[in-house]
């Protein structure tokens, strides 16, 4: 239900932005984000986006990168401004989702986007 691009080889001090949208079959979609998994290391949240616009960073990515989202679209975008070696990963979206079936039940989960590769060479 979601797709990413926008990853690349990008020089340290460069920029990328990263883009994610939810197909049509996704519902509900409530907080979006962004996770990255670097090579032997666990996968970390980079940052989130509320429904409502709030967002969060880990403090490794905060005054470096953006995270915003288009509601009309169930697109979220992330751009990342001077790239360190250390911000290569393999970066996933991902969508939080609540909607009620019909049988009146609440459906939650979490959609997951393929990964993006983002490299930054020294």
């Amino acid at each position: 239900q979601l797709q990413a691009s926008g990853g690349g080889l990008v020089q340290a001090g460069g920029s990328l932005r990263l883009s994610c949208a939810a197909s049509g079959s996704a519902r509900g979609i409530n907080d979006m984000g962004w996770y990255r998994q670097a090579p032997g290391k666990e996968r970390e949240l980079v940052a989130s986006v509320s429904g409502g616009g709030t967002t969060t960073y880990a403090d490794s990515v905060k005054g470096r990168f953006t995270i915003s989202r288009d509601n009309a679209k169930n697109t979220v975008y992330l751009q990342m401004n001077s790239l360190k070696p250390e911000d290569a990963a393999v970066y996933y979206c991902n969508a939080d989702y609540m909607y009620y079936n019909d049988y009146g039940a609440p459906v939650v989960g979490r959609y997951w986007g393929e990964g993006t590769l983002v490299t930054v060479s020294s």
